[in-house]
């Protein structure tokens, strides 16, 4: 299995981690992408085009769009627009932290029989790959 180009690993592993992840997030009633919204926005507000472009790597063609993860985080009272732009409610921190333990859990899971280490050269192995693809013409 070791055979295939790392294009397959890494797209066949996207998509696992899309599916574990909206399976550990589905008794909320979210998926990755309220995730990552909720996440980014811990950090403090942002207007809807900033979090959007902070986004952008995650949204993929058919998916979800930020407006309406936006509308709906903010119908269930996770997120509100104020003159700073959008932030989390305190229920929106609430539910960051609820769901924080379930992506933990999930990380954790996804991470077994693998060391701090390997994990770390992976993470730089596919950071400097991604330079040199981003420097090609």
């Amino acid at each position: 299995m070791t055979d295939r180009p790392i294009g397959y690993w890494i797209r066949r592993l996207d998509a696992l981690l899309e599916e574990t992840l909206d399976c550990a997030l589905a008794e909320e009633g979210v998926g990755r992408r309220h995730w990552q919204t909720l996440n980014v926005l811990r950090d403090g507000p942002l207007d809807p085009a900033a979090l959007t472009e902070r986004l952008a790597p995650f949204w993929t063609e058919g998916a979800i769009t930020p407006a309406e993860i936006i509308e709906d985080l903010t119908r269930r009272g996770w997120l509100e627009r104020t003159a700073d732009g959008l932030h989390l409610t305190a229920e929106g921190a609430t539910a960051h932290t609820r769901l924080s333990a379930r992506v933990g859990a999930n990380r954790q899971r996804l991470t077994e029989g693998i060391l701090p280490e390997e994990y770390a050269t992976t993470l730089n192995v596919l950071r400097r790959m991604t330079e040199n693809a981003q420097a090609l013409p």
